[in-house]
């Protein structure tokens, strides 16, 4: 029965009526994060418990860096956690990222350690284990500006760290640089600490690196998600044991062995987090300078990178920081 012209003016009102509810019922898209075990990025495991993360946050975890690397590259994820020069080497691979955030400082979980069997007073001649990259070789020009040695005077060994660990119990090298877990496990095995992250100080970050391209389109999940990181912070410190055993078990650890891990790192709150992205506290910027003459040398960036734009305070949550 055709409509009359009445009944036509109601349903096509009706129809566009509609069109805005449809419109605000359409689900946010997902923000898809990189991610891999470390103690640092502890902070949204700890939200992701207690529910605080973005309902629209997917964490895509890889077993090493490298894969969030990888998936940043592809456009697989849009925001990843990462070292510092991590996160240049992707800028350098042509995806540029803004860091929102940083998760913590190295302030011992970064380290050299030295295998029983080695007797000597000095490394000079020893084989050293150490994982290909700008962390390592950071880790290793500070030693040997703090030793006095020469990188001609050591046998290196390209070691990821999921090797580490049987080249350590095999015998197979003197010397390792390592972090946490792995580091952990090498002292477990008689390794003796001759130098760590404590001997330079504001050098290590780990931070949120976001593709530049992602961020108007994620911009309410992107702060959500930081305020979520400072709500895990926020546990650690005001449920110390329940934040220790839920960490244990993800890392594979012993809650003793958890402490020390903290212990090694320094987690900046709020306030800190805001002097560090707007450049009122100098130390990126000099990081950043110090890791593009690095990496520049060692083959791992084609050209510097620039820090005018790389970080960004922007996204905190307003408001002061109560830890």
């Amino acid at each position: 029965m055709p409509l009359s012209r009445r009944q036509f003016i109601m349903a096509g009102a009706a129809v566009l009526a509609s069109v805005p509810l449809l419109r605000g019922c359409a689900r946010a898209p997902q923000l898809r994060l990189g991610i891999h075990h470390w103690i640092g990025y502890e902070s949204l495991y700890l939200a992701m418990d207690l529910g605080l993360l973005p309902e629209q946050l997917v964490l895509h975890e890889g077993l090493v860096a490298g894969d969030s690397m990888q998936a940043l590259q592809a456009g697989e994820v849009d925001a990843a956690c990462l070292t510092l020069d991590e996160a240049l080497r992707v800028i350098d691979a042509g995806v540029p990222l803004r860091v929102l955030l940083i998760f913590n400082l190295s302030a011992g979980a970064d380290m050299l350690l030295v295998h029983p069997q080695w007797q000597s007073e000095t490394l000079a001649g020893a084989r050293l284990g150490v994982e290909k990259g700008a962390l390592g070789a950071l880790v290793l020009r500070h030693f040997l500006n703090h030793s006095g040695l020469t990188i001609d005077q050591l046998q290196l060994l390209d070691l990821p760290p999921d090797r580490q660990l049987a080249m350590w119990q095999a015998g197979a090298v003197d010397a390792m640089v390592s972090y946490h877990p792995t580091a952990l496990h090498l002292q477990q095995e008689g390794g003796r600490i001759l130098f760590d992250s404590r001997q330079m100080p504001e050098t290590i970050f780990d931070v949120l690196a976001v593709r530049e391209d992602r961020l108007a389109l994620h911009s309410p999940r992107l702060r959500q998600l930081l305020e979520a990181h400072f709500a895990g912070l926020m546990h650690v410190k005001m449920h110390r044991q329940d934040a220790l055993y839920r960490i244990a078990g993800r890392q594979q650890l012993t809650p003793v062995q958890v402490q020390q891990s903290l212990g090694d790192v320094v987690l900046p709150g709020l306030e800190a987090n805001r002097r560090y992205l707007s450049g009122q506290n100098p130390a990126l910027t000099r990081v950043v300078s110090e890791l593009n003459d690095l990496m520049l040398a060692e083959g791992l960036l084609n050209s510097a990178v620039d820090p005018s734009r790389l970080f960004s305070a922007g996204w905190l949550p307003a408001g002061e920081s109560r830890g």
